[in-house]
């Protein structure tokens, strides 16, 4: 599934690098110290989840990488290049995005729409191929509007893809599901990896442990009370990634070590902002 097998050549330009980023909201320090670096290796598949609590950052770093928002200091890149609106990044939200008044294969295509370089009949075909990609080719002529929850994300995710993105930003895509089609969404995405997104860098934002570390190459834990990167975590488990894996002792101990890191941080976070407001109280005292 994943292909580790490469020599990192420093000629070619890293894919996604943050530096000295900071957010602040009048008073309010949000994100402080932040770095983060993804480098760019050919054939490599690169998943990177962002696990961490509440609060701590994590939207809003996919928002800087987006071109959506701009910190209050610090740079993004992308190539090595400043991150703007014009860079084509795919997004999945954990919100529903397709219109209701579109068909499937409508909604699939309507990134497209706006080519003029695209014929009418080349985007339908291309969309049926991310539809066929996604499981969803019939269902090509239904209304989205008739969707479940698993297939109306599956509709996003076609439709990411179809441009064919070189950065795919996902932020809790499944966490509005239920649990058996977060599983079939999960396994949905290592299928992915292996037939469509063989080039392409991921984040993916979730709250769930056990999801980071089934789908993720590598997890960055963020601490909250001033959101910033604290840990990487490389994912150590075999390449083809299957329900059994998580029944399996490796994957289990990861998962539980990966939660006392967060209850830590977390305790952490709370004994901060809990000491820095005893000294603004004895400051006005």
């Amino acid at each position: 599934m994943r292909n580790h097998s490469f020599i990192n050549d420093p000629s070619i330009p890293d894919i996604i690098e943050l530096k000295g980023i900071s957010q602040v909201y009048g008073k309010k320090v949000v994100i402080d110290g932040l770095d983060l670096l993804l480098e760019n290796n050919p054939g490599q598949n690169q998943l990177i989840s962002l696990l961490g609590p509440s609060g701590c950052g994590k939207s809003t770093i996919l928002k800087y990488i987006a071109g959506l928002k701009t910190p209050t200091t610090g740079e993004v890149f992308l190539y090595e290049k400043p991150a703007d609106r014009n860079t084509i990044v795919g997004m999945v939200f954990q919100d529903y995005s397709s219109f209701p008044w579109r068909t499937v294969l409508e909604n699939v295509c309507l990134g497209l729409e706006f080519n003029k370089e695209v014929s009418a009949s080349e985007r339908m075909e291309r969309g049926m191929e991310m539809l066929k990609l996604v499981r969803l080719e019939g269902q090509a002529k239904q209304y989205s509007s008739s969707l479940s929850g698993g297939q109306k994300q599956r509709v996003a995710i076609a439709r990411s893809l179809l441009a064919s993105p070189k950065i795919l930003l996902m932020d809790e895509p499944f966490g509005a599901l239920d649990a058996d089609t977060r599983f079939e969404m999960q396994d949905l995405m290592q299928t992915l990896i292996t037939e469509k997104l063989r080039d392409t860098a991921i984040i993916f934002v979730t709250h769930d442990i056990s999801e980071a570390v089934f789908l993720s190459d590598d997890i960055l834990l963020m601490q909250a009370g001033p959101g910033r990167i604290v840990e990487k975590i490389k994912v150590n488990l075999p390449n083809i990634r299957t329900k059994a894996l998580k029944r399996e002792a490796k994957f289990n101990k990861m998962v539980c070590d990966i939660e006392d890191k967060m209850s830590n941080l977390v305790a952490k976070s709370k004994a901060e902002a809990e000491a820095e407001e005893t000294e603004s109280v004895t400051e006005k005292i």
